[in-house]
C-alpha cells in the first residue's frame, strides 16, 4: 500500500473536485485513516506554472473534465510536465451526461506516458458546464455512493502484492476527433472564439477574474476578455448576481440541442479496475 494519497485535478465549477476528493477520502478511510491525503488543484493558471513530481510511494487520484469528448487541449502542455516516477494512479474524467467518448483512454495514456502506473479508471457525471438542467446538481448522492464503491475496489487492488495490472478502459485508438456542434443545416460550426458577455447587473466584485481558469478576464474591466475562453462557465455559474451570459447563436443552439437530446436520460458512472 502507498504511503500517501494525492489528488490532482482541474475543476472550474467544483464537480471534478467533488468526485476526486471523495474517492481519495474513501480510500483513506479503508486504510484506517493511516494514509494522509493531500490535494493539488491545478485549475488556476498559477498552479500550472509549477512542476509536480511523484514517486512509488504515492497513490494519485487524477481528475479532469471532458471537453468535446476528449482531454481539454489547453491542459495537454501542463499534463505532460508532470512526472509519475512509478507512482500508482487512478484516471478520472467527469462529463456532462452526453458521453465521455475517448477522454478516459486518452487521459490514461497521458498518465502512463508520464511514468504513472494507472491501475483504475472512472467516468463520472457532473452538471454540464453550459447548462443547469443537463446533469443538474450532479454529482449527487448516487454518484458519491458509486465513487465510494470505486474507492473500495481501488483499495483492494492496491493491497495485491507485486506490480499491479494496468487498467483497460473504454475508448478508441486512434482517438476520435473533438466533438463539434453543428448549425441548422448540419454543418460543423466553431465556437472556440465565443466569449461571455457582462450585463448591467454586474456589481464589479471581480470574482470572475479570480476564478477564470485561463486568467482571461480583465481585472480592471470585467467585461473584457483578454485571453482564450474554454467555456467552462465558472464565471457564469458563480457570478453572485447572474451578470455573465452567452448570447452567441451557435453556442445557444448547441446548448439547446444538448439539453433536448441528453437531459431525459441519466447516464451512470462507469468504473474500470
Amino acid at each position: 500500500m502507498q504511503k500517501e494519497i494525492k489528488t490532482l485535478y482541474f475543476s472550474a465549477t467544483g464537480t471534478t473536485e467533488k468526485i476526486v476528493t471523495g474517492i481519495a477520502e474513501n480510500i483513506a478511510k479503508h486504510s484506517g485513516g493511516n494514509i494522509p491525503v493531500g490535494n493539488i488543484d491545478f485549475t488556476l493558471p498559477e498552479a500550472r506554472e509549477k512542476i509536480f513530481s511523484f514517486n512509488r510511494d504515492s497513490l494519485v487520484i487524477a481528475g479532469i473534465p471532458v471537453y468535446a469528448g476528449r482531454v481539454p487541449n489547453v491542459l495537454l502542455k501542463f499534463l505532460n510536465t508532470i512526472s509519475g516516477n512509478g507512482a500508482t494512479a487512478v484516471a478520472v474524467v467527469l462529463y456532462g451526461n452526453r458521453d465521455y467518448d475517448d477522454a478516459l483512454i486518452e487521459f490514461r495514456d497521458i498518465l502512463e506516458s508520464n511514468g504513472f502506473n494507472v491501475i483504475a479508471g472512472g467516468a463520472f457525471v457532473g452538471e454540464h458546464s453550459f447548462s443547469t438542467t443537463l446533469g443538474a446538481d450532479r454529482p449527487d448522492e448516487q454518484d458519491m455512493a458509486a465513487a465510494a464503491d470505486f474507492a473500495a475496489k481501488i483499495f483492494d487492488k492496491t493491497k495485491i502484492p507485486g506490480e499491479k495490472t494496468a487498467v483497460v478502459v473504454r475508448g478508441n485508438k486512434p482517438y476520435r476527433e473533438y466533438y463539434r456542434p453543428k448549425d441548422q443545416k448540419g454543418n460543423p460550426v466553431n465556437i472556440l472564439k465565443v466569449t461571455p458577455k457582462t450585463s448591467s447587473d454586474c456589481i464589479d466584485c471581480r470574482l470572475c477574474t479570480e476564478i477564470c481558469p485561463m486568467g482571461s478576464i480583465d481585472s480592471d474591466d470585467v467585461s473584457k476578455i483578454t485571453g482564450i475562453c474554454i467555456k467552462c462557465c465558472a464565471c457564469v455559474k458563480k457570478c453572485p448576481v447572474g451578470a455573465k451570459y452567452f448570447d452567441d447563436e451557435n453556442y445557444l443552439r448547441h446548448k439547446h440541442e444538448l439539453e433536448v437530446a441528453f437531459t431525459g436520460t441519466r447516464r451512470e458512472p462507469e468504473i474500470f479496475v
